[in-house]
């Protein structure tokens, strides 16, 4: 390299020599753009010095992920995972299937409940007409079928639009 003349333009070759990579890290700046080969040696050589600081400084362009970046999302993510981890260990956290296990006996055990109201109703109040226990029952299995077809987009849905589907208030009865 002792014939190096950095005022005249040089190859690939000859500058991924003169900085210590191959051909191919050369023509992969060129072809990003990055660097101009037909540009003075020197001048390659300030761009080439000058992207490397970029990249160090985590301001690379282009589109590339620099090291920075890289470092910044693992670090993210390592710290979502021990967050999640700690939320598991103060059983903040549980299985999907457990929580569908722990639903459904909650479901069953209430829709035991409501089922029973009817029966109690009539034995509270022996005047009311069976087409008012009927009434009663029915809106009892409307209720009870409003919730079992729920899904977790239903809740989603809910919650977006601040609404529920619970049925208006219409009449207490006394007892």
């Amino acid at each position: 390299m002792s014939d190096l003349d950095l005022s005249k333009p040089m190859t690939q070759a000859a500058f991924g020599a003169l900085v210590g990579v191959s051909q191919q890290a050369i023509g992969n700046l060129v072809g990003r753009g990055i660097l101009d080969t037909s540009v003075p040696g020197h001048q390659l050589l300030q761009t080439y010095c000058s992207h490397l600081r970029e990249q160090a400084a985590g301001r690379a362009t282009n589109g590339e992920l620099d090291l920075a970046t890289e470092r910044a999302g693992l670090a993210k993510a390592q710290r979502e995972k021990i967050q999640m981890q700690n939320a598991v260990t103060r059983s903040e956290l549980a299985p999907v299937v457990l929580i569908e296990e722990v639903l459904s006996k909650a479901g069953s055990k209430i829709a035991g409940i409501l089922e029973a109201i009817p029966g109690a109703v009539k034995r509270r109040v022996p005047s009311l007409p069976a087409g008012e226990i009927k009434s009663i029952a029915g809106e009892i299995a409307r209720v009870r079928n409003i919730v079992a077809g729920m899904s977790l987009d239903d809740l989603r849905e809910l919650e977006e639009d601040g609404t529920d589907d619970s049925p208006a208030e219409e009449e207490e009865i006394d007892t």
